[in-house]
């Protein structure tokens, strides 16, 4: 949606799974979008190949919660993946996570509250519970609220250097 949205604008998707990169690969193709280029590893070595301050955007969508307590080492957001991506992010750069997970959300918000180059941009208390602006839904978000689980939107700006 991004990518048709802002056909000038160049957008990296991130998906270490086949399946998820078939299906990107499919919409990519039947929407004829030029602007998008896919990464079909771990989001974590593409953030570290990418130079300071070349990304405008980071979106980390509905990713795995890995909700038992032993896994939960294995989650994307950590202080070592969030200062990444404070490094790749322009300043004033936005990184945006929804997940319907609420854990995941309370896991990432004092992750990012450590980070010293992310500031939470919720203005209100029901922030957090808004969609971003322009947001088309996903797969994930629409399974959630036919369960009855209510996501969770959280943004993050990146302090000036």
């Amino acid at each position: 949606a991004q990518a048709a949205a802002h056909p000038r604008t160049g957008i990296i998707g991130a998906e270490p799974f086949v399946n998820g990169v078939v299906k990107l690969l499919r919409a990519v193709d039947e929407a004829a979008l030029r602007n998008v280029r896919i990464w079909d590893e771990d989001a974590t070595a593409l953030l570290a190949a990418l130079p300071d301050a070349s990304l405008a955007r980071v979106y980390l969508l509905y990713p795995d919660p890995w909700p038992k307590r032993r896994q939960r080492k294995r989650r994307f957001v950590s202080d070592a993946s969030l200062a990444e991506i404070g490094r790749v992010l322009k300043d004033g750069g936005l990184f945006r996570f929804a997940s319907d997970i609420d854990d995941y959300a309370g896991w990432t918000l004092v992750r990012a509250a450590r980070c010293p180059v992310l500031i939470w941009t919720a203005r209100q208390a029901g922030d957090w519970t808004q969609p971003f602006p322009g947001w088309p839904g996903t797969r994930y978000e629409a399974k959630a609220l036919a369960a009855g689980r209510r996501p969770t939107y959280l943004e993050f700006v990146r302090r000036p250097r």
